[in-house]
This record gives C-alpha cells, structure tokens and sequence, in this order.
C-alpha cells in the first residue's frame, strides 16, 4: 500500500478555501490551462433554469394527431388560431443530442399562469377545445401539486419569455455532452434546462466539444448515473471556466474538438487522454 501511494500520489498546496478534488498530474495539466485562460461561467451574463413541470404530462404534452383534433374542434377561424398559438412544440431530455436534437413531434398545452405585472394567466374559457381535452384528465390535473390559479393553469413561470429566445437546451441527465442550440422557440420539459446568453452559439459549440466533456466529468464535477451516464448539474457546470469570445469570433462547424483544443493549448499528450475516456 505505502509503495502504490508513493507511485499514484499527487500534491495540493490547499491555498485557498474553494472545493478541490484529486486528479492526475496529466489531469491537473489539463485543468490549470483551461483555468489560465477561461472565466468560470457563474461570472458570464447568463441564466439557466429549469424546463416546465405540469404536473400531468398526459393530459399537457399530446402529440400531433391529439393537437390537429383539438385545432379541428374549435367552432371558428379565430378560436382557433388563438389555441394554435397557445400549442407549442416542446423537446424532451430523451430527445436532445450533441449540437442538434430530433423533435419527436410533441406539443405542450402552454396554459401557463401568467407573469406577475406583465402577462395575465390564460382564461381557459377563451379556449373550449382545449378546456374539452382537459377535462378528460380532471381527476388527475385538479389533484396535482404543480398547478396555477386554476387546475387548467400550469404553474409559475417567472422565465417563461426566454422560451421564445435564442438558447442552448440540454438534457440534466445524459451519457454525453448534448447541447443543442435552438432558435425555433421550443419548450423543454423538466427533464432538461435552458441556458439564455448573447453568446449561446458559442456556448453551445463549447460545452458540446470533446475537451469540455471531459472537463466536466473527470476534472470539475460530476454526479455519475450507473456505468456511462452522468448528471449536468447546474450548479457544477457554472464553474466551468469558458474563454470569453471576441466580437468578431467565429467557430468554423468543420472540425469543433480541433479548433477549442487550439484555443486552450491543449497538447496531443494531453488530446490523446481527453479522447481515451
């Protein structure tokens, strides 16, 4: 044990009160060049929050057959362009990959609850097709915990404009680094998060890349799922130290690993043990 010890054994100085963790010599490399050049992403102007929580994904989440007879239940051209744009297309964990995601044709019944002096709750009475689905689920929606003023409502939403926004989606539990940037304005349900930031291309091309995943696993922090998955914490990837971007850059979409390995010095030693994980 005393000789394993004195092979395997690595040295923190402890110089300050942050959280440490014990890594390899090439590990620790790895680590001091993205920390040399990068700003924790907790310092960027961003926001990350959660995706909607219904509290009934039966009776909110329906799929295109369900929305077209809701839409073809409505008694006129105006109710139902109203509840056209109260159906919004939402993604789900299972569905975002790295740098893209594949819609599985899912909608959300968005009858959120407003936003306190801004934007009023949705009066279920203005939407009839959609109250008549609803109420096909009242035993369940009118129980549920996660509801608004009304059992027809879904709950708060303080951030539910940013939906609409330019954002990167991610899955919190995932065997990779799945970060999709969407710009089409979908939901996202609880099982993933919207990131919100005037550099969410950017962003996006980053976390995804090969040098960050492993960053994020095996050096800054996270929570491991069984053999291969893992879980992406928010409060672990805001520490993750990002270089910031000049206005004028640009990732080319040809070769990504290549280009951040570049940026962050990485060299092949230090490539070939990112890449063997």
């Amino acid at each position: 044990m005393s000789n394993f010890v004195q092979q395997q054994h690595t040295v923190n100085a402890f110089t300050s009160s942050d959280s440490w963790v014990i890594l390899s010599p090439i590990e620790q490399s790895i680590k001091q060049k993205i920390e040399a050049v990068g700003v924790p992403l907790k310092d960027w102007d961003i926001q990350i929050n959660y995706g909607i929580k219904t509290g009934c994904n039966e009776a909110f989440i329906i799929n295109t057959e369900k929305r077209n007879e809701i839409l073809d239940n409505c008694k006129d051209e105006a109710e139902r362009k109203r509840t056209e744009e109260l159906i919004r297309p939402i993604l789900r964990g299972r569905d975002i990959k790295r740098y893209g995601y594949n819609w599985a044709g899912l909608w959300l019944i968005n009858t959120h609850n407003g936003i306190k002096g801004k934007v009023p709750p949705v009066d279920i009475n203005n939407y009839p097709a959609i109250k008549a689905h609803l109420d096909k689920y009242w035993s369940k929606i009118s129980k549920r915990a996660d509801k608004g003023d009304t059992p027809y409502n879904l709950r708060n939403c303080a951030y539910m404009e940013d939906f609409d926004k330019p954002k990167i989606v991610y899955p919190e539990t995932t065997q990779g680094a799945y970060f999709a940037f969407d710009d089409k304005g979908f939901y996202i349900d609880k099982t993933c998060f919207i990131l919100i930031s005037n550099d969410a291309e950017y962003l996006q091309h980053t976390l995804s890349s090969r040098l960050f995943e492993f960053a994020y696993k095996c050096i800054f922090a996270s929570v491991e799922l069984g053999e291969h998955g893992y879980q992406y914490n928010k409060h672990a990837l805001v520490k993750l130290p990002v270089i910031k971007p000049s206005k004028s850059f640009k990732f080319d979409d040809n070769d990504i690993d290549s280009q951040i390995y570049k940026l962050y010095n990485i060299s092949k030693t230090q490539i070939d043990e990112i890449e063997s994980i």
